[in-house]
């Protein structure tokens, strides 16, 4: 059968996919989605409680997205709508997570991760917000809340090597950020709070916050929103190798916050606290703002859909 043939035999491969952005505006408590170039801009999602993480399952066609509330309060929470934001749904209820940052998602084993920072964790759960689970825990209560070193931003899996990756991003530029390993699972007869498998990856960084990898090259990448020189930047480093001081890809970002890959594009998009929205090769290479002054935003995902 030729390609045409096969074409014609299956209309479901003529389906044109577009390149989308999926944009978190903190500010505003809204989702914008968009061509990858910055074009056809939407709001789909609005009336959100200072969302700050986003992930996609194309396949099942739905945008996930936590709700940080009131970062003093436990009043956390995770929803769920269609890409074009209808059917909205909330899956982990109010006071089911504390302050939920970046989130991931892994679609083969239908698994939500986050990052919850005051709440000191790494959880998960299933994609309905069944089985809610934490797989580290850095401290517990008021006293170890005010310690900033333990709160939990960013986070990233590799679903291969079964690996969660996440920053504890220390005060405000204060140095004293870092980026940790662990297997998914927590070893047999340990507990989250006292997990013998976590290794710290770096360490003395300004602000880390939120991961991506590339499970292609094997490369790590995040932002950093602290003082320059080396905050305000995107950074990466091969996670294979016995690991080497990170280098700095893009500089100069206002509060750097979400980062997404288009591996296959060879490009990151990147959003930060000003407003900004930018794109680059993901060596550094090409930068360039597709939008600017769009309210405080933060996390940002990357689909064709």
């Amino acid at each position: 059968m030729t390609a045409l043939q096969d074409a014609k035999a299956d209309p479901a491969s003529r389906q044109a996919t577009t390149a989308r952005l999926f944009v978190l505006e903190l500010s505003g408590g809204r989702i914008h989605s968009m061509n990858a170039d910055g074009s056809d801009h939407k709001t789909i999602v609005t009336d959100c409680r200072l969302p700050d993480g986003v992930a996609l399952d194309v396949k099942a066609g739905h945008i996930y997205w936590t709700n940080m509330g009131v970062p003093s309060s436990n009043d956390g929470s995770i929803e769920r709508a269609d890409l074009d934001g209808r059917n909205r749904k909330v899956i982990i209820p109010q006071g089911g997570t504390f302050t939920p940052k970046q989130m991931q998602i892994d679609a083969e084993h239908r698994k939500l991760y986050w990052c919850d920072r005051e709440g000191m964790r790494v959880m998960r759960s299933n994609f309905d917000g069944t089985n809610v689970e934490t797989l580290v825990e850095t401290g517990r209560g008021d006293a170890d809340r005010r310690d900033q070193t333990r709160w939990c931003v960013g986070i990233t899996i590799d679903p291969e090597r079964r690996h969660i990756y996440w920053t504890q991003k220390g005060p405000d530029n204060g140095g004293a950020g870092r980026i940790f390993r662990a297997n998914i699972e927590i070893p047999n007869g340990e507990s989250a709070a006292g997990r013998s498998d976590i290794e710290v990856l770096f360490d003395d960084l300004p602000e880390p916050i939120d991961l991506e990898l590339d499970l292609t090259h094997r490369i790590l990448y995040w932002t950093d929103r602290g003082d320059p020189p080396r905050g305000n930047t995107v950074n990466c480093v091969p996670i294979d190798a016995k690991p080497n001081a990170p280098k700095i890809l893009v500089s100069h970002l206002m509060e750097g916050i979400g980062i997404a890959l288009d591996v296959a594009g060879d490009r990151m998009f990147v959003t930060d606290l000003a407003g900004s929205i930018y794109s680059a090769n993901l060596d550094g290479t090409g930068m360039k703002s597709l939008l600017f002054g769009q309210g405080n935003l933060t996390g940002i995902a990357y689909a064709q859909v």
